[in-house]
């Protein structure tokens, strides 16, 4: 790895996407045509967040290994990392001699409306009771403010699971952070709108195999 993209205090606990990044051309990837106008760069690669990702599935095996844990993917956005994350964890229960036991649940949390975050929406909060006394792992794709998170844990807590953590792809570098950090976190990012990899904006770019910055051009394009 680049040293630069590590965090000193808690090396290789993230990777660290400094805020001068300069990212990659759209032309050394496959991008969807109808996206070529939209995009500034790319700045984390398919491949990078897979190699991530299974990382990610190695560390969360060998803590929470042994219990049962139910997956929770909180929709939209986190399907993706959601899917390609329980492929690994499967992959590590079968060919190591430490493994979880894991079922499934899904939540959907909305909390944004054009570039903008607005009043936490939690829809299918009624269903958190069937967690009770679980070992839950949360599964996200972005921590912004830290919001959103803490309402849902909050939530959560009411319902009196035995044990939570959190995993995030990404945690986003921002004043606006209310000091909220995941338990796992995957990459920690600048303070810039991000598509791709079932991130959205507006409902678009859920396609896009990268990660990507949107452009200004397709914020009033995509604008609702």
């Amino acid at each position: 790895f680049d040293e630069r993209y590590l965090s000193a205090p808690t090396l290789l606990s993230l990777l660290q996407i400094p805020d001068d990044e300069k990212g990659h051309d759209l032309n050394l990837f496959c991008i969807p045509k109808h996206y070529e106008n939209d995009l500034e760069k790319v700045i984390i690669p398919h491949g990078l967040i897979m190699d991530r990702t299974e990382r990610l599935a190695r560390d969360i095996v060998q803590d929470m290994g042994g219990h049962h844990i139910v997956a929770l993917c909180v929709l939209k956005g986190g399907y993706k990392f959601f899917a390609d994350l329980l492929d690994y964890i499967k992959a590590l229960n079968q060919n190591s001699d430490k493994s979880v036991p894991l079922t499934v649940d899904f939540i959907r949390v909305k909390s944004y409306c054009n570039d903008k975050s607005s009043s936490v929406k939690i829809i299918g909060g009624d269903e958190l009771s069937n967690l009770s006394g679980k070992n839950v792992l949360i599964v996200e794709d972005i921590v912004e403010t830290g919001r959103t998170m803490q309402a849902l844990l909050s939530m959560l807590s009411n319902c009196n699971p035995k044990m939570v953590k959190v995993v995030s792809l990404l945690v986003k570098r921002t004043p606006r952070s209310s000091g909220y950090r995941p338990d796992y976190i995957g990459f920690e990012v600048p303070d810039a709108f991000l598509v791709g990899y079932a991130l959205d904006y507006n409902e678009y770019f859920r396609d896009l195999s990268h990660i990507c910055i949107l452009n200004d051009g397709a914020k009033e394009k995509y604008r609702l």
